[in-house]
């Protein structure tokens, strides 16, 4: 009688399901987990420019000219940043647009600290929020994780 080496039709579709279940629930944690590890180049970012933009505020009573308001598209390969400062010259809003793999994504902070943020297409759906989020009127802070939370 002869030995059977090898694996039978069923066992390797078997194994083909067990696969395919097991990379439909790690890819997309994956990716989730690749987006949150890039967040934090954005808000440091911002965090930064707003406190240079209070220390040039402070020694001019302006935010008018300050170094920390001006475009910066080449710091970061995530993110485009940009500021504008209202025409009381006493408010401004810092924004980190993405680009490439983080296109759709945007935090905003302001004067106050009001953190804002808004994710569109094209980024993944289950990251997309609707409006402002949260308000920034609120104090808020900048979303980091699926569903829209802190």
């Amino acid at each position: 009688m002869k030995t059977q080496n090898g694996f039978s039709l069923v066992e390797l579709m078997i194994v083909v399901v067990i696969m395919g279940i097991l990379m439909a629930i790690a890819l997309p944690n994956y990716s989730d987990y690749v987006i949150r590890g890039k967040i934090p180049d954005a808000t440091s970012t911002l965090s930064t420019k707003r406190v240079q933009m209070e220390q040039f505020f402070q020694d001019n009573r302006t935010y008018v000219a300050a170094p920390a308001c001006t475009a910066d598209t080449t710091s970061s390969k995530q993110f485009d940043f940009s500021c504008s400062v209202a025409g009381s010259a006493t408010n401004f809003t810092l924004q980190a647009a993405g680009k490439s793999g983080m296109a759709g994504f945007t935090y905003r902070i302001d004067e106050s600290g009001n953190k804002s943020t808004v994710i569109a297409a094209p980024a993944p759906d289950r990251w997309q929020t609707t409006s402002p989020t949260p308000p920034a009127t609120t104090g808020g802070c900048w979303v980091t994780n699926v569903g829209g939370s802190c």
